[in-house]
């Protein structure tokens, strides 16, 4: 008997830390509030406490443990700062790697298009807009995912005062939407560039009628002038080693006088790695950078003419994209299995959580190479 007992302390340690834990963030285990978790298999704890992140991630995916709305139970998690407060050996590993490697460096920066954006473009034609444009919209007027991503299309010409006969680059072009927004709402002439061959076809299809090239390329190969570039969520996949190469580059593809657009996903505090689950299942060599290392690598090299934050609205995107992946899913599932649709939902509810936290941010920053004469009026609506 005592024995019995002896052998389930341990147990109840961990059963006790994690709920600890959760109740930091006023989340109970195995409570009746949308945002408390269930625990169904008890593998669970021993789980996360020694792989921390990724074995939160993991273990939803293997069905250990489920919680009615995921985002607001992430939400609450990063609010709580829960995260730093379980480091596991995986992330210093990945922190480690993150030191000694360039994990962005060109041998590697075809490998997340082959991992994420190649898996299939009927699962982001279901999930997306219209112009399946896979970055955060635009929700200040909008009600609805088409008008909140054309209104984002829409602020981004505006801000690069584009006109017609210029000549455009669009780094990180996805599936061709902004370009083919740019070149028939502005008259502009648009070379995209991309290093997943499976938005590389479809976006060539798509432009095939506009004056519009599809390269698959990686950006240090470029050697040409534009007028105009942007960059729409690429810049996540840059890497901090990167972030002054990234500039300089941009810089001398960049005529004296023009105005150069990055949108991007950043971070509070500077850091090398990203999430260790989001590295090992969505987005691998990934890394969110911040506002003091844009600011670095920018400077010399660029003015900082406007800097508008509007992360809040990555939120609202992320859940009409689960809505639409969800509603879609009876038909998705003949070619993607069960364990995908959890990995997929922990992808999206947990990313639209953190952004609720204000623990991500969105910034779209406009730079030009000498500063604009008289000044920049950001174009706003």
């Amino acid at each position: 008997m005592n024995h019995s007992v002896a052998l389930h302390k341990p147990k109840k340690k961990l059963d006790d830390r994690i709920a600890h834990l959760l109740s930091l963030a006023d989340v109970a285990v195995n409570g009746h509030r949308p945002w408390d978790i269930r625990v169904h298999n008890d593998n669970f704890y021993p789980t996360v406490l020694k792989c921390g992140s990724l074995g939160l991630g993991e273990s939803y995916m293997d069905g250990w443990w489920d919680v009615p709305q995921l985002d607001e139970f992430i939400c609450r998690v990063f609010k709580a700062n829960l995260q730093d407060r379980v480091i596991s050996v995986q992330d210093y590993l990945f922190y480690l790697q993150a030191l000694v490697l360039n994990e962005q460096c060109p041998k590697r920066a075809y490998e997340v298009g082959e991992k994420h954006y190649d898996i299939g473009n009927d699962l982001y034609e279901r999930m997306l807009d219209k112009h399946m444009i896979y970055s955060c919209g635009f929700w200040k007027n909008a009600s609805t995912l088409d008008e909140a991503q054309e209104a984002k299309l829409d602020m981004v010409c505006r801000k690069l005062e584009l006109k017609p006969g210029m000549r455009v680059l669009d780094i990180g072009c996805g599936w061709g939407g902004m370009a083919q927004f740019a070149a028939q709402n502005y008259g502009v002439e648009v070379i995209g560039i991309t290093i997943s061959k499976e938005q590389a076809a479809l976006a060539r299809e798509r432009c095939a009628e506009l004056p519009i090239e599809i390269r698959l390329q990686d950006y240090r190969n470029l050697s040409e002038t534009f007028d105009r570039i942007l960059s729409l969520g690429m810049f996540e996949h840059v890497g901090y080693k990167n972030y002054r190469t990234f500039m300089k580059k941009v810089r001398s593809l960049l005529k004296e006088d023009g105005l150069f657009l990055l949108h991007t996903i950043g971070v509070n505090r500077s850091q090398k790695t990203i999430d260790s689950w989001i590295q090992k299942y969505i987005f691998p060599n990934a890394v969110l950078p911040s506002a003091k290392q844009i600011t670095a690598a920018v400077e010399g090299v660029f003015v900082l003419e406007d800097w508008h934050n509007f992360g809040a609205d990555y939120d609202k995107t992320l859940m009409h994209w689960y809505k639409n992946f969800h509603s879609n899913w009876h038909t998705l599932k003949k070619k993607y299995d069960e364990r995908f649709f959890r990995m997929w939902k922990y992808y999206l509810l947990t990313c639209a959580g953190s952004f609720r936290a204000r623990s991500n941010q969105l910034w779209q920053i406009v730079l030009s190479p000498r500063g604009i004469p008289g000044g920049y009026r950001a174009h706003y609506k």
